[in-house]
This record gives C-alpha cells, sequence and structure tokens, in this order.
C-alpha cells in the first residue's frame, strides 16, 4: 500500500512491508521523542513510543505527535541511552550560601527598589 507522503514511501522502501514482518515475538524498543515546533526554536519533550528500530520511531513519531500541531522537525532517542543523575545525588546542585548573589531572585530587590524610584519621581 503506498502512502499519500512521498516521504514515507521513500523511508519505506528498503524495510519489511510492515512492522509485523519482524520477527514474532521481538521485543521492540522505547524511544523518546522531542518536536521542535518552529525552525530555529528549541526542542521539547513530547511523550514516547514503541519501534522496533530508529526509522520507525521516527515514522512513528511523525504520526503520533507531527499531526497534532506544527512540527519543523522531530528527534527520537532510544530512552535506555538517556542518563540522570540519580535521587540521592541531588545535593550536588546545592548552591553555596556564599553565592547567593548568582540566584536570580537577589535581583529582583533591586528591580523592586528601580520600580520605587520611578513611582516616586512620576508622584512628584
Amino acid at each position: 500500500m503506498k502512502s499519500l507522503d512521498p516521504r514515507i514511501d521513500k523511508l519505506l522502501q528498503d524495510m519489511p512491508p510492515h512492522p509485523s514482518a519482524y520477527l514474532e515475538g521481538q521485543c521492540w524498543e522505547a524511544y523518546e521523542v522531542f518536536q521542535q515546533p518552529n525552525t530555529g526554536e528549541s526542542y521539547s519533550h513530547v511523550g514516547s513510543i514503541h519501534a522496533p528500530d530508529p526509522e520507525f520511531a521516527l515514522l512513528f513519531a511523525k504520526e503520533q505527535y507531527g499531526r497534532r500541531s506544527h512540527t519543523a522537525n522531530m528527534w527520537v532517542v532510544k530512552s535506555s541511552a538517556i542518563v540522570a543523575f540519580s535521587p540521592d545525588e541531588t545535593d550536588i546542585f546545592d548552591t553555596t550560601p556564599e553565592k547567593v548573589y548568582r540566584e536570580p531572585s537577589e535581583y529582583n530587590k533591586v528591580r523592586d527598589k528601580i520600580i520605587q524610584w520611578q513611582e516616586k519621581k512620576q508622584n512628584k
């Protein structure tokens, strides 16, 4: 069966005719899907899918997530390839107390003083 999308036909020409043509009982891998809404914008995680290989993962991602909203590009990454810190290692993100000036909340104090000064100047 031919697709209405010529890109899908090109992608499928070297693959088995249907995902079920893969060996029965073969485990499909989990992939995380990242979508770029417009060219130049950052990618964001939109969900997960299962597929037999990366090419089908991209195809399934396009069908599952690409048609819901405007999409410029997509990434699929094997879930097993994602590395993260364990929950007991979260203390490495703590900021030392003597570097509070690096926190954005400290700049709010300055902003508040500027706003007070502007309001005082307008009232005069």
